[in-house]
């Protein structure tokens, strides 16, 4: 049965998914906030800023109108960059929702300030007349556009919810499965950004597969420590919100944190790098937020902790990697 989404956020992965839902029968609408590029989207059919070579099908309405966005939707999906989530949860609250409107947010980063997961804010803004979900996996628009075999999960403490958003995305290119761990979908999505600026910084440096490997694995095992303290569970993380999208972020060229992590090893500075990019990277933010959740849950993340230093105290790169290295010595543990 075809269901009435709104996607809202028109870059590269809430086209992709609106691409996907479109193809499954549904009735897609695409929200951005710019109401010249909507127009443009609207009359090229093409998103040349965020998914160039991918034309949009004219069954997909795209507006800059929210109040027509999201006007009897049973799904609106929120694809914005997460230091936007504020305000677009602040418009939202003040449209008529159907009742019962499930939000599937697919964002992957951590509140700077408050250091609370999208869902957590959704939650408090939304209030209980929402169905909430989150989706996440190794999952690069650039290849979803391109109907590439992908698998992602939907997390819900509703695993109805999470049940109707499978049946809805899944078709022959785009498998989902479910579950009930949000906080670990939302936390592994978010906290591969880091490692992948981490992992993008060496590639710079022109260090090798030894050490790159090193990074990734002890990389996760800091990603689970902080994880599972705050709530998730450690399957989770095994899985394809962990170590899948951990891999796909660290290896892939599609990937803007490993993309802006390469060019700081490189000698760049990350203030000419941001200024250059036309995409959010989640990870640079996200570097900001582990840091601080770090030391407030007591957590030891050493690399997460450099990353840091290397982004935001201009620490010398080469000298991150010698302080990791001549750590103190110890016994290899799973977290």
């Amino acid at each position: 049965m075809a269901e009435k989404i709104t996607v809202i956020g028109a870059g590269g992965w809430g086209t992709a998914l609106s691409l996907v839902l479109n193809e499954n029968g549904h009735a897609v609408t695409i929200y951005e906030y710019f109401a010249p590029y909507a127009a443009y989207l609207n009359k090229k059919r093409v998103n040349a800023k965020f998914l160039p070579g991918v034309n949009i099908s004219k069954e997909i309405i795209i507006t800059s109108s929210l109040s027509e966005a999201v006007k009897q939707a049973e799904t609106i999906v929120l694809a914005v960059p997460s230091k936007f989530i504020r305000e677009v949860l602040s418009r939202l609250k003040t449209e008529k929702l159907k009742k019962g409107v499930i939000i599937l947010s697919v964002i992957k980063g951590i509140d700077i300030n408050t250091l609370e997961r999208m869902s957590v804010i959704i939650k408090k803004k939304l209030g209980k007349k929402i169905k909430l979900a989150v989706l996440s996996g190794p999952s690069h628009a650039e290849e979803v556009g391109r109907k590439m075999p992908t698998a992602v999960i939907v997390a819900s403490y509703d695993l109805k919810t999470a049940t109707y958003l499978q049946d809805i995305f899944s078709n022959k290119y785009f498998r989902v499965y479910t579950c009930k761990d949000v906080a670990g979908v939302e936390l592994g999505g978010a906290l591969k950004n880091v490692i992948a600026l981490s992992k993008g910084i060496l590639d710079g440096m022109g260090l090798g597969d030894n050490t790159k490997a090193a990074l990734l694995t002890r990389g996760m095992a800091e990603m689970k420590r902080l994880a599972l303290k705050l709530g998730a569970k450690a399957e989770t993380l095994n899985g394809l919100a962990g170590y899948g999208d951990l891999i796909v972020t660290c290896m892939s060229s599609h990937s803007r944190n490993r993309n802006v992590g390469e060019r700081i090893g490189k000698g760049e500075s990350l203030s000419s790098i941001v200024k250059s990019m036309d995409m959010v990277a989640e990870g640079i933010t996200t570097s900001k937020a582990v840091f601080k959740l770090a030391k407030k849950m007591n957590v030891s993340m050493p690399i997460c902790t450099e990353t840091y230093g290397v982004l935001f105290k201009k620490n010398n790169p080469k000298t991150a990697v010698f302080n990791l290295m001549q750590r103190k010595l110890k016994k290899e543990d799973a977290f």
